[in-house]
């Protein structure tokens, strides 16, 4: 079908002639056109699946190139440089052109999680690519060659089934007493879901089928196909379909070339509904097998459009029937986000857009008609009634059910001048955002289409769109996606460059006024996206960027503790400290405030960043000894310990004791330092107030002396548990290097513990004399966490620390060798010496072991490996670099064993850096090359 011309013709080029001919053609807008607007209206009026450009949850951007037969992906990452967050350079993946042997490329969609993502070709063949430990690269899963090479294939409609896990969501915040309040809640998921939880796909097709694309156990891909059935008409040709997932099954609304919408409700039913594998070993079950269901159908003709004005109004203003002039170019099912957890949400609409296209010849002397109109239509579903003779028709059945009634009620139009691009459901549900040819967004209310202006309740904060965050104007593109949490978009014009777009807000500084409640509102509003995005595992750094971009450090740190009111993270840790090491939020909140201190990778964190990085990495090396000895169980007698697991453990022993000497080493210091005062409170609390030190925040807070406390606990299970595993080759090597390691550290376990429980009973006689109890304790804990301030009720803490614990220590430990230590590595002094290494070396930060990186004039010095020489230049040695923290860790991939690899993806470093940050693979290496 050809496309509609993008260019007007100059009559007078045409015919030579140097006056203008009036031939009653019609002058158009002022303004040309968008470059490549008249194609993208014609790709999106000829079929519903053209989204060229995605933005996973997990943070990674695919968009298909300007010809049409590649996919690149990029990301936001932090530059090493300067700490600054910018677009990624993009990565092209070759095996999508491969799998779709040359077809071309219309059509991309990521999953619920943000892992998988499916391409669409103009034949209806579709590839499934996943993100296993980078956001680079992206491997395939599925090749578009299992599907047939047919035009009446070519998809309309595709949907991806949600997960079967329930996640933590906030509803609003809202002022209670001049203090926000968030709501949060369990949202229970919508089915249908995989048995087994795997990836599957929903298809609707050209031709009126129905497919679904889903995962076995095994990992291979399998489908099923059932006809949309529909008595009402005989078309078959479908140009748009939308679907989505509703509590009474799958909703679908469909239109086809003879303009009908048709609405399906189906259900997928899987035999058996659950599979175990645990049974497989007894007895090999059936993969389960789905089926559809077709609950009840509906056909709807579209009326005028746009509608015609009631009789009642000036009939001078009412349009004209334009119904030939518009074509349909999106259609889409709006569901509202729920508000509570059983998952009740408002009855679902359509919405459908009908555009003109940019330069269609209008009928003479026509008035001027919109350039897009956005229909709605209410889903409204009741109780079917029949005429009353029906009740003097004997039954013979008793108690006959009625079928419920599904009615489409058309709702008011949004007429615009301007062309509509997209609509999009963003910020989890809560708002609606359609997007123009003149790169202007739109924020509307998806329960009652209210335009979002900016505040209008200043004490309750729905969406950063309801607080007043906007989309200045740009650069048109014909493509946009959203980033996870909305407050970023990135376009694709018509040259097939992308742009990247970032939301502004005047945080209550207007024509030189300052309102409070605004950037109140604001703040709020950030706090409960990054909240959304912390209880459903999203990643945040589209709004870090914001944070680090927009608002001032004053402002970051009311953001902080905002962030801690929302999460309701009590950060004290006193004496329920087992609680620490399952809390889901706390790695959230410390990575957003180390991140918010980076200035780049050579430049040392202050104190306020650096107390919650040195607890991140305290968290890291705590966690890898109940991991490991929980790992070991499940080893055979004759199985060896993985020497890469025992490399790890020896690297996370090394550190966790050089801190553990950093900090008493610069304790002793202070314990020296402060002498002269000690006798005088007075002194000794001004001289203090005036001292930056890491190592005191860390003893002095109960969360980060919690964690060196169960690497203590860990140490002293090396040498109990694993003195007689089977250990051979490296494993042994490694083993007897961690058992010698601890003999020959300055400071016993034991004597550490004894350390550490001489500050805890400081900081607890410290809060009783005081008179804090449970629940004045959170404030000061919070106070050394967030701003890295000794708050007044701990300082008499410090003082015994300094004047009694300390001391205590110096004739069961060897002070010359604490202090001769090179500490240099840990990357947390401002001294020369670790100045110098941060700018040679780098520190795996998971396996924490040395890497060679640049030298000294900038030039890369390899990745020369610290076991074998194994460099990243071997293949299947990844080299990955953080996006976020930018740290670099080196593995093998996939991990020599099951069990290694059972290990790696518990401590959840299989995508994400110990700081939540994602992957970003730099040797070039990529599993898809």
């Amino acid at each position: 079908m050809p496309l509609i011309m993008e260019d007007g013709i100059n009559v007078d080029d045409l015919f030579g002639e140097s006056t203008s001919l009036d031939l009653g053609l019609p002058t158009g807008s002022s303004t040309a056109p968008v470059k490549g607007l008249a194609q993208r209206l014609d790709e999106m009026r000829l079929v519903g699946c053209c989204q060229k450009i995605a933005w996973s949850r997990l943070g990674c951007i695919a968009y298909i190139s300007q010809d049409s037969s590649r996919v690149n992906v990029r990301h936001l990452h932090c530059r090493q440089s300067d700490g600054k967050w910018a677009l990624s350079d993009e990565t092209p993946l070759p095996h999508i052109t491969e799998s779709h042997s040359g077809h071309t490329l219309v059509h991309l969609c990521w999953n619920e999680s943000g892992s998988d993502l499916a391409v669409a070709d103009s034949s209806g063949r579709v590839s499934v690519s996943s993100i296993p430990v980078a956001l680079n690269s992206v491997t395939g899963s599925r090749q578009a060659i299992l599907d047939t090479d047919d035009d009446g294939a070519q998809i309309v409609g595709m949907m991806w089934l949600n997960q079967h896990r329930a996640i933590h969501s906030f509803y609003q915040a809202a002022k209670v007493q001049g203090r926000w309040a968030y709501s949060p809640f369990r949202r229970r998921p919508i089915g249908p879901f995989h048995p087994v939880n795997k990836s599957a796909l929903l298809c609707i097709m050209r031709s009126g089928v129905m497919k679904l694309l889903y995962q076995n156990p095994d990992n291979r891909w399998a489908e099923i196909t059932a006809e949309l059935k529909n008595p009402s008409y005989s078309d078959r040709l479908l140009t748009h379909a939308a679907l989505v997932a509703t509590q009474a099954g799958i909703l679908i609304a469909t239109y086809s070339a003879c303009q009908k919408i048709s609405l399906y409700r189906v259900q997928i039913q899987w035999n058996p509904p659950h599979w175990d594998p645990a049974q497989q070993k007894q007895a090999p079950q059936q993969f389960p097998v789905p089926s559809f269901r077709f609950m009840h159908n509906k056909v709807e003709v579209p009326y005028n459009i746009p509608r015609n004005r009631g009789a009642s109004e000036n009939p001078d203003e009412q349009f004209p029937v334009t119904n030939s002039l518009y074509c349909l170019t999106s259609l889409q099912i709006i569901l509202p986000a729920s508000d509570n957890s059983a998952g009740s949400t408002p009855n679902p609409w359509i919405v459908a857009v009908f555009s003109v296209p940019p330069l269609a010849v209008l009928p003479h002397q026509q008035p001027q008609v919109p350039s897009s109109v956005i229909v709605r239509w209410q889903l409204e579903t009741g109780a079917s009634t029949l005429h009353p003779k029906f009740d003097e028709v004997a039954s013979k059945k008793i108690n006959a059910q009625i079928k419920a009634k599904t009615t489409l009620r058309r709702l008011e139009d949004i007429i615009s001048d301007r062309h509509v691009i997209s609509v999009d459901q963003i910020e989890y549900g809560n708002v609606l955002a359609i997007s123009y040819d003149d790169s202007s967004v739109a924020f509307y209310d998806p329960k009652t289409m209210a335009l979002f202006n900016g505040i209008d309740d200043a004490n309750t904060v729905t969406s950063l769109a309801q607080a007043g965050f906007h989309y200045p104007l740009d650069s048109s593109g014909l493509h946009i996606s959203f980033s996870p949490s909305a407050c970023i978009a990135v376009g694709l014009d018509s040259d097939g460059q992308t742009h990247l777009r970032i939301v502004e807000h005047t945080y209550g500084e207007e024509s030189g006024f300052y309102d409070e409640n605004k950037l109140s509102a604001a703040i709020a509003s950030l706090t409960l996206a990054f909240c959304r995005g912390c209880g459903g595992e999203v990643n945040t750094d589209d709004i870090l960027l914001i944070l680090v971009r927009q608002l001032s450090l004053d402002y970051q740190t009311m953001f902080i503790n905002e962030v801690y009111r929302a999460l309701t993270i009590n950060c004290n840790f006193t004496t329920e400290q087992d609680k620490l090491m399952n809390h889901p939020y706390i790695p959230r909140a410390l990575s957003i405030q180390a991140a918010l201190g980076f200035k780049g990778k050579h430049k040392a964190r202050n104190i306020t960043p650096a107390t919650p990085w040195a607890i991140l990495q305290l968290r890291q090396a705590a966690f890898i000894y109940p991991f490991f000895f929980q790992y070991n169980k499940g080893l055979q007698a004759a199985e060896p310990h993985d020497p890469d697991v025992l490399r790890m453990v020896l690297g996370n022993t090394k550190w966790a004791l050089d801190f553990s000497l950093y900090i008493l080493n610069e304790l002793f210091d202070l314990a020296d330092e402060f002498e002269s005062v000690l006798s005088d409170q007075e002194a000794f609390t001004q001289k203090l107030k005036s001292t930056t030190s890491l190592p005191l925040i860390v003893v002095l807070s109960s969360m980060s002396r919690a964690f060196l406390r169960f690497i203590c606990r860990g140490l002293r299970g090396i040498h109990a548990g694993y003195a007689s595993a089977p250990l051979t080759g490296d494993a042994r090597v490694y083993y007897t290097e961690i058992c010698q390691t601890l003999d020959t550290s300055p400071v016993r376990t034991d004597v550490y513990e004894k350390f550490l429980a001489g500050v805890d009973s400081a900081v607890k006689h410290a809060y009783t004399g005081s008179g804090f109890g449970d629940n004045e304790r959170p404030g000061p804990e919070k106070e050394l966490l967030v701003n890295s301030r000794i708050p007044p009720v701990l300082v008499g803490a410090v003082s015994t620390v300094l004047r009694q614990t300390v001391p205590a220590m110096k004739s069961e430990i060897d002070r010359m060798a604490i202090y001769l230590g090179d500490y240099s590595w840990l990357g947390f002094g401002g001294d020369p010496r670790t100045e110098a290494y941060r700018r040679s070396r780098e520190v795996d930060i998971i396996k924490k072991t040395a890497v060679v990186t640049r030298d000294a004039g900038g030039a890369d010095g390899g990745s020369q490996g610290v076991r074998n020489g194994n460099g990243s230049g071997v293949p299947g040695y990844l080299r990955r670099r953080c996006v976020r923290c930018c740290e670099v860790s080196e593995a093998v991939y996939p991990p020599r064993s099951v069990m290694a690899l059972r290990m790696i993806y518990k401590l959840g470093h299989l995508r994400s850096c110990i700081c939540g940050g994602m992957w970003n693979l730099e040797s070039g290496l990529g599993l898809n090359s």
